[in-house]
């Protein structure tokens, strides 16, 4: 057990350092998308315990992506449980390695998952499928807030299966270390930080527990029940910031920021819902599944369209493992959660889906063993654990030389985004033009403006500002006199590194 520990520990540090990698030469350690502007945005601000900024005169022409602006004040439109993590990270410079870190976490307590509820070599293998898996790595070296979310839920599964003894029958309740207090009080706090960070994720993480949950108030013995009401207080009482949250940044606790973006953008279905005309509906959502689902199984493992293969095999083995379904069930329960939510999204992969993803390495990992023969001693066999062994090892060999390359090709530069874009600002002769506003005029995409907000903090006291000409309703001479301190530089796209002081 010690050894596989170790292995496990390993591959941990190799997934740290695989995330890195993508964060940093895929990713170029910036952000590309509006999520990931929006977050970082929104960790600034926390970082100096702030919620929201003043509006600036011209919010339009000052834009940044999904954030909203309300009551004078303007904020982001996501919950704080990630960028407040992400704050920290900021703080202490080491931004580019939050998300890296975490999905290194994510592999040892998926390796720690599977040890309890399979064996050590199921967890070790499901860590090895977790580590080089495109979907695990675009996501880590993302700025995004799907990392975070993914230790999260595993965190939540180990604490529920230690406080109702679910998992490896060898390891048995008077040998855990670990008090049944302290496994309540990780649960709650695990699903409760959960629900501040990606709410309806929590909803599909928690559902088999809660039917868990359930019966053990039916069935279960008063300790039982203790137990389950009381991760479901704490969780509920964490989760409480969240309609905080919404009163603070909007001045009620029932309107979503998302709606004061796009006020199409809410779950449910029927008119006004997604951008569908006549609104999101069933069959919509259905389909919207269907595309995700056919992305995922090209990127969770990498094996062009068979990242399933296993998983048959897999579920058949742990058919009598209780607490092998219970997990599996996360994954499920996502997929309906988000055919509630109209907008399907496949950029780093079906990311909607990607705090279920522990739960398939663990399943294919059994089915792997399973056909090997390994699950069980008395399966013994030399020639199947050759096969099997030589099959695994071609189509890992398949996505690490093959399959992986592509995939970030696809991804680099994504939008348009490069850290290039911020270089020309960063040379003396730009730096000796501060205090300035620069005016960018857009030609072909919005990133040519919002790739450059890098440079920009929240309150508009940086040494370069940005406003982006296309998108305000008033002319660049009136957005430059509202900032009468600063030099006006008008930038144009087409032409990077060289700087107007009149519109060309």
């Amino acid at each position: 057990m010690r050894k596989a520990e170790w292995i496990a520990l390993f591959i941990s540090l190799a997934g740290v350092a695989a995330a890195f990698l993508v964060a940093v030469r895929v990713f170029e350690a910036v952000p590309h998308v509006e999520d990931e502007m929006a977050y970082v945005w929104q960790a600034k601000v926390l970082l100096h315990g702030q919620m929201t900024v003043p509006t600036p005169p011209e919010p339009a022409g000052m834009t940044v992506p999904f954030v909203v602006n309300t009551l004078g004040h303007r904020s982001a439109k996501y919950p704080p449980g990630w960028p407040m993590l992400l704050a920290l990270g900021i703080g202490l410079g080491v931004r580019t390695w939050v998300n890296p870190l975490l999905g290194g976490l994510a592999v040892w307590l998926t390796f720690r998952l599977g040890q309890k509820i399979i064996n050590s070599l199921a967890g070790l293998l499901a860590a090895l499928l977790m580590a080089v898996s495109p979907f695990f790595l675009m996501l880590s070296g993302s700025l995004d807030s799907n990392a975070w979310s993914l230790v999260l839920s595993i965190i939540f599964c180990i604490a529920w299966l230690d406080t109702f003894h679910l998992g490896h029958e060898a390891e048995p309740a008077s040998a855990r270390p670990v008090p049944p207090w302290l496994t309540i009080a990780l649960a709650g706090l695990s699903l409760g930080c959960l629900i501040i960070t990606r709410p309806l994720t929590a909803l599909g993480v928690a559902i088999p527990f809660f039917i868990h949950g359930l019966l053990l108030l039916w069935r279960g013995d008063g300790s039982a029940r203790r137990h389950v009401l009381t991760i479901g207080a704490i969780a509920l009482l964490v989760g409480a910031l969240f309609p905080a949250w919404q009163y603070a940044v909007t001045g009620n606790p029932f309107i979503d920021p998302y709606t004061l973006w796009w006020s199409f953008d809410r779950i449910g279905f029927g008119p006004g819902i997604g951008l569908a005309a006549g609104g999101h509906t069933v069959r919509l959502g259905l389909e919207n599944a269907r595309l995700m689902l056919a992305q995922l199984w090209k990127d969770l493992f990498g094996w062009v369209n068979f990242s399933w293969l296993f998983l048959p095999y897999g579920l058949w083995a742990l058919r009598k493992n209780r607490a092998a379904w219970l997990i599996f069930c996360v994954f499920i329960s996502l997929v309906i959660c988000y055919v509630f939510y109209w907008a399907p999204v496949v950029r780093y992969g079906p990311r909607y889906y990607y705090e279920g993803i522990f739960g398939l390495a663990l399943v294919s990992a059994a089915g792997m063993l399973w056909l090997a023969g390994l699950l069980r001693r008395s399966d013994w066999h030399g020639l199947r654990v050759g096969l099997v062994g030589a099959m695994v090892v071609c189509l890992i060999g398949y996505n690490l030389a093959v399959y992986l390359p592509a995939r970030f090709k696809e991804i680099y530069g994504l939008y348009g985004v490069h850290a290039a874009q911020l270089a020309p600002f960063k040379t003396a002769q730009a730096q000796a033009l501060t205090p300035a506003l620069v005016i960018v005029h857009t030609q072909k995409s919005w990133t040519e403006y919002a790739g450059l907000l890098e440079l920009e903090d929240p309150w508009l006291t940086s040494p370069f500002i940005f406003a982006w000409s296309s998108n305000s309703s008033i002319s660049d001479g009136t957005l430059a006199a509202q900032y009468p301190g600063r030099k006006t530089i008008y930038y144009y796209a087409d032409q990077p590194g060289k700087f107007y002081f009149s519109p060309r």
